[in-house]
This record gives C-alpha cells, sequence and structure tokens, in this order.
C-alpha cells in the first residue's frame, strides 16, 4: 500500500523486452535503497512493481504482459523519470490517500494554466472511470495524490481539473507534463469498493 507522496524521482536507465514481459533497469534518485529488498513492491510513476534486483545506482523490475496491457510501461524510454514511492510501513506518517498501485487506466493533459503561482491541469479520460472521480475526492496521477477541484461528465469521457503547487511541480514529473501527454490514473480506493458494493445490491 502507498499514500501517492513521492519520494523520489527516478531514471529509466533501459528496458528490455523478453518473451512478451518487460524488465526494466531504474536509477532510483534519492530513494533510500538501503531501505529496499528483493522481493519489496515499489510505486512506480503509479504502478505496483516488484524488485527483483537490486545493484549500486539501480533497481530492476520485471514487468508482466499484464501490467503492460493496462499501463504505459511499454513507452518507456531511456532517460524518462519516473516518480518513486516505498510502500508504507505501519510506522510511516499517512500523508496522502491509500493508494493500491493497481492502475484504473490513462488519461490525456489537455490543458495547464497558471493560476496564481500554482497549475491548473484538465485531464480527459474514458468514461467507465468517471463514476470514481467526484469533486473535492482524491485521484492519483502517476502515483501523486492529488485532489480533484472539478469533473464534468462527457458522453464518451470525463473531465477533471487538479491543481498543482509549485512544490508538487518540483519534485514530480508532473511539472514536464505538455499537452497530449499520457499519464497512469488510479482512482479512490473506497470510491472503487463502494461503486462494487452498489453493483451487487
Amino acid at each position: 500500500m502507498f499514500t501517492g507522496i513521492v519520494q523520489a524521482v527516478g531514471t529509466i536507465e533501459s528496458v528490455q523486452f523478453r518473451e512478451g514481459d518487460l524488465v526494466a533497469r531504474i536509477k532510483p534518485g534519492a530513494l533510500p535503497t538501503d531501505l529496499v529488498q528483493i522481493g519489496d513492491s515499489i510505486a512506480v510513476s503509479g504502478v505496483c512493481l516488484t524488485a527483483v534486483r537490486i545493484e549500486v545506482g539501480c533497481l530492476f523490475f520485471d514487468v508482466s504482459k499484464e501490467t503492460l496491457s493496462r499501463t504505459l510501461l511499454e513507452d518507456w524510454q531511456p532517460g524518462q523519470g519516473v516518480n518513486l514511492e516505498l510502500a508504507m510501513s505501519a510506522q510511516d506518517r499517512f500523508g496522502g490517500h491509500l493508494v493500491s498501485g493497481h492502475v484504473d487506466g490513462v488519461v490525456t493533459l489537455i490543458e495547464a494554466e497558471k493560476s496564481a503561482r500554482s497549475t491548473r491541469m484538465r485531464f480527459e479520460g474514458p468514461r467507465d472511470v468517471a463514476a470514481y472521480i467526484a469533486k473535492k475526492g482524491s485521484v492519483t496521477l502517476d502515483g501523486v495524490s492529488l485532489t480533484v477541484n472539478d469533473v464534468s461528465d462527457h458522453e464518451e469521457t470525463v473531465r477533471f481539473n487538479v491543481n498543482l503547487v509549485p512544490h508538487t511541480l518540483g519534485v514530480t514529473t508532473l511539472g514536464q507534463l505538455a499537452s497530449g501527454n499520457r499519464v497512469h490514473v488510479e482512482v479512490d480506493l473506497v470510491a472503487r469498493y463502494l461503486k462494487r458494493l452498489q453493483e451487487c445490491d
């Protein structure tokens, strides 16, 4: 389990496709790798991955075909930045919201504009996540916990705004986004289960 509070921005060192799967080698940046053991879960741009090998200055992850089919990881390129967060321990402060690292889809940045010192970003995503995105609710974008400012439903899509303060822009990859860029989205965990309970009534 994660909180959506990014601890470091890492860099893709290399990606190798092997029989339909992918092996990613990532430089962890400022992530405290002394706390990482083989088998540990790490959120990489919002996707929960397992560390399978550790070298000085590098972490290795196996990415399954199933994960590739639901994420943007197949498009990773060497030199690309990724948001990193270690799994939460029982002693950690709970600063964001409950994040599983199981992304629900991909959304596209369609507009970014300054709002005082912050930046307001508008994203568009598939209609099937609309039921889980609510005004003033939580959403995770590429592993970053954010609050939804506004949401509007359309026939085939949903659009929503989030506000990013200068600190978030500076310590995550979201500050590098441009219109047309896509990111992983994970809806609020509680909303996901409430929707399922309604479907089972």
